[in-house]
């Protein structure tokens, strides 16, 4: 599933780069020690500290120009997710099928999804409230996917958001229909609980979003990926079409749904979904280059593992300065698509593209002890039945980022 400036963030010096990364980490250790807190009964976001107000004096100073607090935006948007998604999806009879959804719901994650539905309903002129069953709707989708996609007989992965898959815990049968019955909530639930929207446009919302997990999108990404996998012949072209379905298209949904139930016209609408388009593949070139260079322990789910089964990725076809050039175009595509909308509230969309796309590690001092580190990941990958071919390719992948890495560059995204 970190930037707070509209600035390009691959032109960013390397002093005003950590200025950032100071302000992620600050951040992320809020994010989730307000995600600990959450009850059930918590109504109120906005009684949640500012961040700017736990930032050193100095980083304060560093930014007194900044008229949008993203980071305070995004907390109060997922702590009002959350709650709206506890209260939504109740434990009742049978018990564990609705604890199962509920595991896997309330896992955590950073509500990209959600926080894009509610920012697009509001760049449109439409209040939040419009847009808050059909967020908690996506984030349900988005969880059965996820649910899915770990299963044995697809990417057979033990580990989601730092915790056990949902089949882990509960066993393969139970996870399945887990995720069965979020898909089946989720149109429940933003058909029932939208308020103060016409249904002309409820209904069009709902069709945009089956439209997204059908075999126009989710699930023709999914066949498309089992089908190309360990197929040295896949280009670009399928690349892009497989991560424009599996990725890409939940997202712009999400930003499609928030539009028209924000009551945007026709041409506001085509602009966010060009946009969404953009940012989801974004997500996705960043995911790749995560998927060989961080551990699983920092990434909180399997790292390595489109390797180990020989996945088409764009660090594997491009190399890692490609996929960052690459990711450098779709921001730009992204920020374009917003031109003309009010500024006062495009500060959500453009922070987030930034937001998730950049990351500096200060934890390597120099080529050596980085190249050994991601080199030793190579190893140990090899060892435990990686093909010489994906060897070689992460050998390679490993001394490209070595090199980017020195120079201060490190790209990040938040699943």
């Amino acid at each position: 599933m970190k930037c707070l400036n509209m600035l390009n963030p691959w032109l960013l010096q390397t002093n005003s780069i950590f200025n950032h990364s100071n302000t992620s980490n600050t951040f992320i250790t809020t994010y989730n020690n307000q995600s600990k807190q959450l009850k059930p009964t918590f109504s109120n976001p906005k009684s949640i500290r500012p961040i700017s107000s736990v930032l050193t004096n100095q980083q304060t100073k560093q930014t007194p120009t900044q008229t949008f607090d993203f980071n305070s935006y995004m907390i109060e948007k997922a702590v009002l997710v959350n709650t709206a998604l506890n209260d939504a999806v109740l434990v009742q009879e049978p018990p564990m099928i609705h604890e199962a959804m509920r595991y896997s719901l309330l896992a955590g994650g950073k509500r990209v999804r959600p926080m894009l539905c509610i920012a697009a309903c509001e760049l449109v002129g439409g209040h939040q409230s419009s847009a808050i069953p059909a967020a908690c709707a996506v984030e349900m989708i988005h969880t059965m996917s996820l649910i899915h996609d770990d299963l044995p007989c697809m990417d057979n992965d033990d580990l989601r958001r730092g915790k056990p898959t949902n089949h882990k815990v509960y066993g393969e049968d139970v996870a399945v229909l887990a995720g069965d019955s979020l898909l089946a909530f989720a149109f429940y639930h933003i058909a029932t609980s939208t308020k103060g929207v016409t249904p002309n446009r409820i209904i069009q919302a709902v069709g945009e979003l089956a439209k997204s997990i059908g075999t126009q999108g989710l699930v023709a990404g999914q066949v498309v990926d089992i089908l190309s996998t360990g197929d040295s012949s896949v280009g670009l072209d399928q690349l892009e079409f497989i991560h424009i379905h599996k990725t890409a298209v939940l997202l712009e949904a999400s930003v499609v749904l928030g539009a028209i139930l924000g009551g945007g016209d026709e041409e506001e609408v085509e602009k966010l979904r060009k946009f969404a388009r953009c940012v989801g593949l974004l997500f996705q070139v960043v995911d790749d280059i995560l998927d060989v260079t961080k551990s699983s322990q920092e990434l909180g789910k399997t790292a390595g593992k489109d390797l180990m089964v020989d996945k088409s990725t764009y660090p594997k076809l491009l190399g890692l300065e490609k996929s960052r050039e690459f990711a450098e175009k779709l921001n730009k595509e992204a920020k374009d698509q917003l031109a003309g909308f009010d500024e006062g509230h495009r500060g959500c969309l453009i922070s987030c593209i930034a937001v998730n796309v950049i990351w500096i590690d200060t934890e390597m001092k120099s080529e050596h002890k980085l190249f050994d580190k991601l080199s030793q990941r190579s190893i140990h990958h090899h060892h435990v039945g990686l093909s010489a071919n994906a060897s070689e390719n992460l050998h390679r992948a490993s001394y490209e980022y070595a090199i980017i890495q020195i120079s201060g560059v490190f790209i990040q995204c938040l699943e």
